[in-house]
C-alpha cells in the first residue's frame, strides 16, 4: 500500500480507503469485522463512515441510523490509534425538526453521538455530509472550528460542495482565522467525472485533498451489470438503489464499460482493478474509496492499486469516453 499527504495537511493516508456504507444494512457485522481486518492487513489506514449509515437508509427511517459507525467502533477496539477515521454530519438521523442540517446545535449533538458510537475522543476527519442552505456558513464553521479547538476533531472536511461552496467556505475560514475545510469527498469515477470542470482546478489551487467515494461507479464498472439483464440478487441495482438507477440511464454508462473492457484485458485485470487505478493514476487524487462486501474483494481490488495507466491508456480512455458520448 501507497500513502499520500492529503492536501496540504502533514496528514498521510492509504491511497485506498475503506468504504463503509454498507455496514449494518445488507452486511452484517461479523462480516463486517473481516472486510475490516482485511482492509487493515492490506495497508488501508482510512476507514470513511458517517452518522446517516444504517437501516434506516433503506426503509425510510431516520431513527435507525448509526450502525455502521457502531460496528466499526466494537471492531476497532484496541486499535483505534491504528486507524485514521473519518465520519459525516448533516443527514437527518432522527425525527426531530433539529435533527438534521449544520446549524451549531445539530452539530454539537451529532458529534456526541458519532464519538459514543465509534467509541472514541475524536474524530481524525470531521466532514459535512452536504450543503445546507438553510444554515449560514458562519454558524457551522464556527460549530466546527469550536470542536477541533476541544479537540473533538482533528481536521475538517466536506462531502458533495460545489466549487463555490468550498471557496466561500474557506474565505468565511480565512476572515474569522478558523481551521478551514482541508480535504473534499465528492463521487469521482470513469463516469462520473464532473468534479474535473471546477473542483479539481480549485483543490488544486488551494491545496486541498481528494478523497474520491464511488471509483467503481457504485458497481457498474466492475462489469456485473448488463443491459436487458436482470441485476445480479443482493446487489445495489437489486435494491434499487436511485442514483444506480440514474447513472445506468440513456445507456452510457453501459457503453463506456464495454468501451473499456478490452483496455482491462490487454493489461490482464479486471474491469473493477482497472477503474480503481485510473481513479488513482489521477495526480489530484488522494485516496479512493472502495466498497466490499467480502474481505476477498479488498485483496482483489488491491492486486495492482500501486500501478499506474500509461498516458497512453488514459488518452484511449478519454477517447472513448467522447466517441459514446459521455462528457464531463
Amino acid at each position: 500500500m501507497q500513502y499520500r499527504k492529503w492536501g496540504r495537511t502533514g496528514l498521510k493516508v492509504s491511497e485506498v480507503s475503506l468504504g463503509t456504507m454498507a455496514f449494518g444494512r445488507w452486511i452484517d457485522e461479523e462480516l463486517s469485522g473481516k472486510i475490516i481486518d482485511a482492509a487493515l492487513d492490506a495497508g488501508i489506514n482510512l476507514i470513511d463512515t458517517a452518522d446517516v449509515y444504517g437501516r434506516g437508509m433503506d426503509v425510510g427511517d431516520p431513527t435507525l441510523t448509526g450502525e455502521s459507525e457502531a460496528i466499526i467502533g466494537r471492531a476497532l477496539k484496541g486499535r483505534r490509534d491504528k486507524v485514521i477515521l473519518a465520519t459525516k454530519v448533516q443527514a437527518p438521523v432522527g425525527i426531530g425538526v433539529n435533527d438534521a442540517g449544520l446549524s451549531r446545535y445539530h452539530i454539537f449533538r451529532a458529534i456526541e453521538g458519532s464519538l459514543r458510537r465509534l467509541q472514541t475522543d475524536y474524530i481524525d476527519i470531521y466532514q459535512v455530509h452536504g450543503f445546507d442552505r438553510e444554515t449560514p456558513l458562519e454558524e457551522t464553521l464556527g460549530a466546527l472550528d469550536d470542536l477541533v479547538r476541544q479537540g473533538k476533531i482533528r481536521y475538517l472536511g466536506c462531502s458533495n460542495y460545489a466549487a463555490w461552496q468550498l471557496a466561500k467556505a474557506h474565505g468565511i475560514s480565512a476572515v474569522h482565522g478558523w481551521h478551514r475545510f482541508e480535504g473534499l469527498q465528492p463521487e469521482y469515477s470513469l463516469i462520473s467525472r464532473g468534479i474535473e470542470r471546477e473542483l479539481v482546478p480549485l483543490a488544486e489551487s488551494e491545496k486541498v485533498g481528494i478523497i474520491a467515494y464511488s471509483p467503481l461507479g457504485r458497481g457498474i464498472l466492475t462489469g456485473k451489470y448488463r443491459q436487458g439483464e436482470t441485476p445480479p440478487a443482493q446487489s445495489r441495482l437489486a435494491a434499487g438503489e436511485k442514483r444506480l438507477e440514474l447513472l445506468l440511464q440513456g445507456n452510457l454508462a453501459y457503453a463506456l464499460v464495454e468501451a473499456i473492457r478490452p483496455l482491462a484485458e490487454r493489461r490482464g485485470w479486471t474491469l473493477a482493478q482497472f477503474a480503481l487505478a485510473w481513479v488513482l493514476s489521477r495526480p489530484y487524487v488522494t485516496s479512493a474509496i472502495l466498497g466490499a462486501s467480502k474481505p476477498e474483494q479488498i485483496r482483489d481490488s488491491l492486486q495492482y492499486a500501486e500501478q499506474r495507466l500509461t498516458p497512453e491508456e488514459l488518452a484511449e480512455v478519454d477517447e472513448a469516453s467522447r466517441r459514446i458520448g459521455l462528457f464531463w
